[in-house]
């Protein structure tokens, strides 16, 4: 989905346009050469959610300290942020494509995820917007009101998680699975879903950055239990809570990523002069005053770096001990489990990933289609997903609200 941004209407939308292309660059070195000149700022998840509004907050500002240039923000996502953070790593280095992508990521390059095709350490890093604590946050309509109740649940709650890779995925079930959470996971929630789901008792909670559940704790529809870092003194601090050692490196772990949050960074090779030149604009942007109220009206921080000073703190997330790596893959694997089969007929579908089956009983069986890790199989021939139909009699393998496994349709 690609759309031309300028201004911020909303947290969910933001639908915007930035700028427009004026007269041809006069010169061709640093902050000119991007005079005339159209750059691409890719959004790798779905429109709405944290990243894409920190992304196109920071696109609309870099545009106004790049005089003359025109942003686009394109949202490209899929697979957990590989699909677009690919895309941005393999694109010509010329600082005319930038982006954002899930901090989820530097797990995925630490344990040697498939499909990743890039080295964070080499990309060109121009900032970073925040630093963001975990939480772990509870529906303010159940009767879980500290860690300790959670806890001491007779039966799994649901607690949602996001596409497989991201850090709202890994972070859940990493957590989960090494303080024996007493949850079950849903997988699939991208963008502000996780947020609705919560809001009509689809899920009891979810472990996700503290800026995204403001808005809902402040309204009263949801509550924390539990922060992992930041300086917040209003709810404890989950590894205060904990015992397990093990638990504990994977609780610092989290907290490493909660502290680089919101960046902006380029392909490996973009010219110095280039680099500078958006450095310099980023910095602009995160201390222009307008964006910083614009940011703090809808609760979301503000706690810039820069440069290489970003790149560093990546390192030091990737950084890890040999031991803390196997944990965090131990913990990961734990939670390979067999899903359970569902038939029924499709009564919804948006053509993309959201379908919706209608079960012999009447009730509704929700779920997502991945087109890179959903196997599709219609009339017993292997598809895709331009070939499933609304009416169709399919199974799906797949936990309910989560990622399918499989999809076979007649």
């Amino acid at each position: 989905m690609t759309i031309v941004a300028r201004g911020l209407l909303s947290a969910a939308t933001l639908i915007s346009t930035i700028g427009f292309a004026v007269s041809p660059a006069v010169a061709q070195t640093g902050a000119d050469f991007f005079k005339g000149k159209t750059v691409t700022y890719i959004v790798a998840t779905a429109p709405g959610g944290g990243y894409d509004l920190y992304g196109r907050l920071t696109a609309e500002y870099l545009h106004k300290y790049l005089p003359g240039s025109t942003f686009v923000v394109k949202n490209v996502p899929g697979a957990g942020n590989l699909i677009g953070t690919n895309m941005l790593y393999a694109s010509k280095a010329d600082g005319l494509t930038i982006g954002t992508f899930n901090t989820g990521l530097i797990y995925a390059q630490m344990t040697g995820l498939d499909g990743v095709k890039f080295d964070l350490t080499k990309m060109s890093w121009i900032g970073k917007a925040a630093s963001d604590p975990r939480v772990i946050v509870i529906n303010a309509q159940s009767p879980i009101k500290s860690y300790a109740d959670l806890m001491a649940v007779k039966q799994p709650v649901n607690f949602s998680a996001g596409g497989i890779g991201g850090s709202a995925y890994v972070e859940v079930v990493m957590l989960a699975n090494a303080l024996k959470l007493p949850v079950k996971i849903l997988t699939g929630y991208y963008g502000a879903d996780d947020v609705t789901a919560m809001r009509r008792g689809e899920v009891t909670g979810t472990i996700s950055s503290r800026s995204t559940w403001e808005l809902s704790v402040g309204n009263g529809y949801a509550r924390y239990i539990a922060q992992i870092g930041g300086s917040n003194k209003d709810i404890p601090q989950l590894k205060d809570m904990v015992t397990d050692e093990r638990a504990k490196q994977l609780i610092a772990l989290v907290q490493t990523q909660g502290d680089l949050q919101r960046f902006t960074a380029g392909p490996p090779g973009i010219p110095q002069d280039r680099l500078d030149a958006l450095r310099e604009a980023y910095k602009k942007a995160m201390a222009d005053p307008e964006l910083q109220a614009r940011a703090a009206k809808l609760e979301r921080p503000i706690e810039a770096a820069y440069g290489d000073d970003v790149l560093n703190m990546v390192k030091v997330a990737l950084n890890q001990s040999p031991e803390t790596v196997a944990l965090l893959k131990q913990t990961m694997a734990a939670s390979d489990t067999p899903a359970p089969a569902t038939k029924g007929s499709i009564a919804e579908w948006d053509g993309r990933a959201k379908i919706t089956l209608r079960l012999e009983d009447g009730k509704m069986f929700q779920s997502e289609v991945s087109g890179a890790r959903t196997a599709i199989t219609i009339a017993g021939q292997k598809g895709d997903r331009e070939g499933i139909k609304t009416g169709m009699s399919c199974t799906i393998e797949g936990p309910s609200g989560g990622e399918a496994k499989s999809i076979s349709c007649n």
